[in-house]
């Protein structure tokens, strides 16, 4: 349990402040709670004595109003703590998480589910930030006041004190047999639920697919499977908790009576006060009070340490740049020395070397699945290389930070995400501090001003997830926009052309000169028009690399030679 505390406290961070503020008012509320107690005493002592006044009665008042107001004005005050401390030390985590996403390298999303990562950073953080604090305080507080609370009972009857005590003993006994139960159901329930999550979203993801192929309630038996698994678990910790919850109420019934039958046998036999005897039987339905709270917190503490568990795993993801350097390279000639890299077992690149000049255009051909993406992906270091090295300006890659190095490059994918937002901060994530005045220019040059002034509020239009409510070639034309805006001294173009309406393409191909003038360019494209007039052509398939430009290549290279003469035949074909 107190490694479990432990844990809570140094997740909290910065907000263990706050903490410690709700755990000093939960103690306050619990000694104006005790004052009810005190009133009912006075009142007791005034019966037994045969006080007939007013006095004992306003006494009594005063303190029950003043028991009354403390507990709710301390309650108030310990659940703001609670909530504050809740809320900011979870978010401080997803940032903290989305953060280190940035630097981690792609094979990790091969190897480990989205669904995973997100069910974490979802329903998994969302425990942490309704329970974590909550737990932690009603655990603290529970016990400091039962302590508080026992120091009292001495003062009354040693006798009934030992009793008490020996109720606790036992209580805590069960407690840490169920506390010791859950430790293997607990973290495996909350494994359950990122399963869930990952499942959702397999099935939105793939949505379009099983609806094709006539799939509705035949492609979701796995998602099914993790609802059920999920059920399983949930009803393993209710069976499991169920007999030892009902064998703890018995123990503490046991001991209230327990406690009322003595305070009457030493009543009777002279040994104790009428008022003290009393004051016990009152004090037997509230002695336990305090001790529950405590054992309701433990047995949702393992739960909250099940969901540290799994948030914990973030903690573990690689990061690309942990001893990089902010570098500004003088060039940005690029070099590629015996390169190679593989998906697993699959190898993909084998001793790939070449030489990018700096400010000069090269593009990577080759057949489907040879590597050209890989490649320029690896330059931007999506992936590290698992052989080799690749510089820039004269400096391995893996020397930089990320963010510096990212900030040397600009990529246009074929496959566009647009976030949702605004077109305008769409295009501005090119370069966050960038005017409306620069947005504007960059969208004209990337000639989707026009489309972007027919929507229905020009730049301020909010755009779906992924860019959804635009056609594939408006998704691309804001891309190159973005890319245009951010202005990177290296420009890498992954089939940038592809989703781009005809008659737009010249204006593009204007476009794309004014982005790539005096710029390093790295062009992945098959359109022979678009690559025979690069600086060199790098012809990548799985024998190796061979560069030249484009006359070299056709009289001395077998596969550059037939991807030519088809791109010819595909041109010439007519219906």
């Amino acid at each position: 349990m107190i490694e479990a505390l432990g844990r809570i406290f140094r997740f909290a961070g910065s907000e263990r402040k706050n903490i410690y503020k709700s755990i000093f008012t939960s103690f306050l509320k619990a000694v104006f709670s005790m004052l009810r107690i005190g009133a009912i005493y006075l009142i007791i002592i005034a019966l037994v004595d045969g006080n007939d006044t007013y006095l004992p009665a306003w006494g009594a008042l005063a303190i029950m109003l003043a028991s009354i107001l403390g507990m709710a004005l301390t309650r108030n005050i310990s659940l703001l703590q609670q909530t504050h401390a809740g809320y900011y030390m979870s978010a401080d985590k997803r940032m903290e998480i989305a953060q280190k996403l940035k630097r981690v390298p792609m094979g990790f999303f091969n190897d480990n589910s989205v669904g995973e990562i997100t069910g974490i950073t979802t329903t998994v953080m969302d425990t942490v930030e309704n329970l974590g604090v909550s737990v932690l305080v009603l655990v603290l507080g529970g016990l400091i006041n039962t302590v508080i609370f026992f120091s009292c009972l001495p003062f009354l009857d040693m006798r009934i004190a030992a009793v008490v005590l020996t109720g606790m003993i036992v209580y805590l006994l069960f407690t840490s047999i169920m506390e010791h139960r859950s430790r293997t159901l607990a973290p495996e329930r909350e494994r359950c639920k990122t399963m869930i999550v990952s499942e959702v979203l397999e099935n939105l993801q793939g949505m379009s697919v099983v609806k094709s192929f006539n799939l509705a309630g035949k492609g979701d038996a796995r998602l099914r499977d993790a609802i059920d698994y999920y059920k399983d678990r949930n009803m393993g910790l209710e069976k499991m908790f169920i007999p030892i919850t009902m064998i703890q109420n018995i123990i503490l019934s046991v001991f209230k009576i327990l406690i009322i039958f003595l305070s009457v046998i030493f009543y009777l036999d002279g040994t104790m006060p009428l008022a003290t005897a009393m004051i016990l039987i009152v004090v037997s339905y509230q002695v336990f009070a305090e001790i529950e709270q405590t054992d309701s917190g433990m047995s949702m503490l393992r739960i909250v340490t099940g969901s540290l568990d799994q948030v914990g795993k973030t903690d573990e993801m690689p990061q690309l740049d942990l001893k990089g350097e902010a570098v500004k390279p003088s060039s940005h000639d690029i070099r590629v020395d015996n390169v190679s890299f593989s998906y697993g077992d699959k190898d993909i690149l084998k001793d790939i070397s070449l030489t990018i000049p700096d400010k000069t255009m090269t593009a990577f051909v080759g057949p489907s699945g040879a590597g050209k993406t890989t490649l320029a992906l690896l330059i931007s270091r999506f992936w590290d290389v698992k052989r080799g090295s690749i510089s820039i300006g004269g400096k391995d890659i893996r020397d930089y930070t990320l963010d510096s190095l990212m900030s040397q490059i600009s990529i246009v994918f074929q496959d566009v995400y647009l976030f949702e937002d605004t077109i305008e901060n769409n295009i501005r994530f090119g370069k966050p501090d960038a005017s409306r005045e620069e947005v504007i220019r960059a969208a004209k040059m990337a000639c989707c001003h026009d489309f972007i002034m027919s929507l229905p509020r020009g730049y301020d239009t909010v755009i779906g997830e992924g860019g959804g409510t635009l056609s594939g070639g408006e998704r691309q034309r804001i891309s190159i926009a973005r890319a245009i805006l951010k202005d990177a001294p290296i420009i890498i173009l992954d089939e940038a052309t592809a989703n781009v309406d005809p008659e737009n393409e010249d204006k593009l191909r204007a476009a794309f000169d004014a982005l790539t003038a005096d710029k390093t360019v790295i062009m992945i494209a098959h359109r022979l028009e678009t690559i025979r007039h690069a600086d060199q052509i790098a012809v990548i398939n799985n024998r190796g690399l061979e560069a030249g430009t484009h006359n070299q290549l056709l009289s001395e290279n077998a596969v550059y030679s037939r991807f030519v003469h088809m791109r010819q035949r595909a041109a010439e074909w007519t219906m």
